[in-house]
C-alpha cells in the first residue's frame, strides 16, 4: 500500500467522488461522506462566489454532527476542486475560504502551483492533483502535490487518452503516494481492478450524475441511464481541452457528435459564469453502460460496496 496521509487513510471504501462541474452540490457531497467515501465538488459551483463559505459551513457542520451521532461509524472527509488555470479570477478568493474552514482536502486542476500547496499544507490540508500523462505527474509531485489523481481514458469531464495500465505503471515506477485512478469506473469490481493494478484509490464521477441528489436535471440523469460508451463523443470544442461528453446532448443542442470543429486551446475560460456550454452539453464518461437506474448516493455507495465484497470474493475462490 502507499504511504497515505490522516485524510485518506481508514476510509471505509477505498473511493473518492469527483467533482462534477456545475453538478455537484453540499446534498451530494455530505450523502457521499456519510456513506464512507471521500465526498467533493468544484469550488466553482458555488455562484455567486459568496455562496461558497455558506456551503462549507453547510458540510462541516453537517458532517461534524453526524459524526458527533455516530462515533463508530464517522463520515469521510471531504474534497473542494480548484482549478488553477488563469482564467479561474476566483481562485485567491476561493482558496481563503478553503482556509478558513481547514479544507482537508484540496484537488487541484488544469495547473500546479507551489504555492498553492503550501498553503494548503499550512492549515494541514491534502492536495491532489488532477494528470492525465507521467510528465504531468512529475511536475505536480516537483510542486509539492500531496498525491496525484491519474485520469485515464474513458474519464469524464477533461479525459486522458492514455491506457490506465501504462499511467498507473509509469507513475509507479518513482511515486509510492496516493494515486486515485480516473476512467470508466462505475462498479465495485471496477474499484477492486483499479487497486489490483496499483492505485489506491477509485475516482468515481459520471455514475454519480444518476443519483436523486447531484444536481442534473432529470433529462441528463435519464440520459446517464439509456446510453452506454457507444454514446460518448470526445472533442475539445467546448471548454478548449479535450474531453468526454453525452452525444444525445450535443445533437439536440443543434450539432453533428460525429462532425465537431476543434476548438482553439488559448480560448479556455473556467471562470466568472461560463458555464452554459456545461449545461446545455453533457459531460459523461464512458463507465455509464453499468448505470441502469436512477437511485439515492447511500444505495449506490452501498451497491458499490456489495460489488466490491464480491469481487474480491470471486478472486479469493
Amino acid at each position: 500500500m502507499s504511504r497515505l496521509p490522516g485524510a485518506l487513510n481508514h476510509l471505509p471504501l477505498p473511493i473518492i467522488g469527483s467533482p462534477l462541474f456545475i453538478i455537484s452540490n453540499p446534498t451530494l457531497v455530505i450523502e457521499q461522506c456519510k456513506a464512507g467515501i471521500v465526498g467533493s465538488m468544484p469550488a466553482l459551483n458555488a455562484r455567486p462566489a459568496a455562496q461558497l463559505e455558506d456551503w462549507l459551513a453547510e458540510i462541516s457542520e453537517t458532517l461534524a454532527a453526524y459524526n458527533l451521532a455516530n462515533p463508530d461509524q464517522p463520515a469521510a472527509p471531504y474534497a473542494i476542486n480548484q482549478i488553477v488555470h488563469k482564467s479561474n479570477d476566483r481562485l485567491e478568493h476561493d482558496l481563503e475560504v478553503c482556509a478558513r474552514f481547514k479544507v482537508p482536502i484540496i484537488i487541484t486542476s488544469l495547473g500546479a502551483r507551489e504555492d498553492l500547496n503550501q498553503a494548503v499544507h499550512g492549515w494541514g490540508g491534502v492536495v491532489l492533483h488532477d494528470i492525465i500523462n507521467n510528465k504531468h505527474a512529475h511536475k505536480a509531485i516537483e510542486k509539492g502535490a500531496d498525491g496525484l489523481i491519474a485520469v485515464a481514458c474513458g474519464a469524464g469531464g477533461h479525459a486522458g487518452v492514455k491506457s490506465p495500465f501504462a499511467l498507473i505503471q509509469e507513475i509507479r515506477q518513482w511515486f509510492d503516494g496516493p494515486v486515485a485512478l480516473s476512467g470508466s469506473i462505475s462498479t465495485g469490481g471496477g474499484v477492486l481492478a483499479a487497486q489490483a493494478i496499483g492505485a489506491d484509490f477509485a475516482y468515481i464521477g459520471s455514475a454519480f450524475i444518476a443519483t436523486e441528489e447531484a444536481r442534473a436535471s432529470d433529462a441528463y440523469k435519464q440520459a446517464i441511464v439509456e446510453s452506454n460508451s457507444d454514446d460518448i463523443v470526445y472533442s475539445n470544442l467546448f471548454t478548449g481541452v479535450h474531453g468526454n461528453y453525452l452525444a444525445p446532448s450535443i445533437r439536440a443542442a443543434g450539432m453533428d457528435p460525429d462532425n465537431l470543429p476543434e476548438s482553439d486551446p488559448s480560448k479556455m475560460n473556467f471562470g466568472g459564469d461560463k458555464s452554459k456550454a456545461w449545461k446545455d452539453i453533457w459531460g459523461c464518461g464512458q463507465g455509464i453502460g453499468a448505470v441502469s437506474k436512477v437511485q439515492s448516493t447511500a444505495d449506490f455507495v452501498a451497491q458499490l460496496r456489495r460489488e466490491y465484497e464480491e469481487a474480491r470474493g470471486r478472486l479469493l475462490g
